[in-house]
């Protein structure tokens, strides 16, 4: 710790911060390697702004910049302490998932579509094994999963336009392992389209992965391969600059990861957007450490996926995750 350092108490709930003074960069990098994983480092730059920060480029902790002009080289920029400490609170209820996610997103936006979408499923899992998700899986209460007859999408098809349709609105059109293979097939056939419509029946475009279905593959290793083979990322990046997607309601997980590829979002006026899996002791993992930084930065990717606060409409088209509103 350095000597500037100072360490912030707040109540029992986000616990203390630790802020670092950026003119004690190289010391913090040789030190901060050494201590505790959910130690986040919060250093404030709104001091030394032009502080040389290279030396935290490597570090395998999550980096938090105080700072009200921005810098690239943190993981996550804040404008306040407030700010930070709601960040660390998050990242320290899961450490491995949230310093795991920094660490791809620091590296992610250099590697093509396909090679980021490699390394989100491998990272993503590397967590399915972690102790963070065992103990999200064991807080939740086990069902029977309903058996369903009903296809998944609806797809119609006008000459060169075709329109998909997300179809199952009695689970708030959650993401099941038929719903993932529904979409690809329906993809893989618009590919001679001229235009694609992606939209969502009922009030909720797509409340993200089906959580009956996690934590039922049998190894991690095979579920990896798995979900490269039946992915909708995968699909749709190819075609993104002929699709448009409309969302409405909860947008949780893959309900705003794959929208994010499409050239062009519309959001209903009521819509949000939440990556819920940072909770869960995971990532991501419907594409959206690939498709969400290339709209909004990976700071601002972090700063969702580690907080899981949702993200209203309008801050998302400030942001640039969608590109028009629609009143309904």
């Amino acid at each position: 710790m350095s000597v500037s350092s100072r360490r912030m108490e707040s109540d029992c709930t986000v616990g203390a911060m630790e802020v670092r003074d950026a003119a004690e960069i190289a010391d913090l990098a040789s030190t901060a390697a050494a201590e505790p994983l959910e130690e986040v480092v919060v250093v404030d730059l709104r001091v030394n702004s032009h502080a040389d920060l290279r030396p935290l480029a490597g570090l395998p902790r999550i980096v938090v910049g105080i700072t009200e002009s921005g810098s690239a080289a943190v993981d996550v920029a804040v404008t306040t302490e407030d700010e930070a400490r709601v960040l660390v609170a998050a990242a320290q209820a899961n450490p491995i998932a949230a310093t795991a996610l920094v660490l791809h997103l620091r590296h992610v936006g250099a590697q093509s579509i396909t090679g980021g979408l490699v390394a989100e499923s491998a990272t993503y899992s590397m967590l399915q094994a972690g102790p963070e998700h065992a103990r999200w899986l064991a807080s939740r209460s086990h069902r029977a999963r309903p058996s369903e007859t009903e296809g998944r999408v609806r797809v119609q098809r006008n000459g060169g336009r075709v329109r998909i349709e997300l179809a199952r609105p009695r689970s708030r059109n959650a993401v099941d392992a038929a719903m993932q293979q529904a979409i690809v097939d329906a993809l893989t056939a618009a590919a001679d389209a001229d235009e694609i419509l992606l939209t969502g029946e009922g009030p909720v475009f797509s409340a993200g992965g089906d959580l009956d279905e996690f934590g039922t593959l049998a190894d991690p290793a095979s579920a990896h391969l798995l979900r490269l083979s039946r992915s909708p990322a995968r699909a749709l990046a190819p075609l993104a600059d002929r699709t448009t997607v409309v969302v409405q309601g909860a947008c949780h997980g893959a309900g705003v990861e794959l929208p994010a590829f499409a050239q062009h979002v519309v959001a209903r006026r009521e819509a949000t957007f939440t990556l819920p899996e940072i909770g869960m002791g995971l990532i991501p993992g419907a594409g959206g450490t690939v498709s969400i930084p290339r709209r909004i930065g990976r700071q601002r990717t972090a700063w969702l996926a580690i907080t899981g606060h949702p993200l209203d409409v309008d801050t998302a088209r400030t942001w640039g995750l969608v590109d028009d509103i629609v009143d309904p």
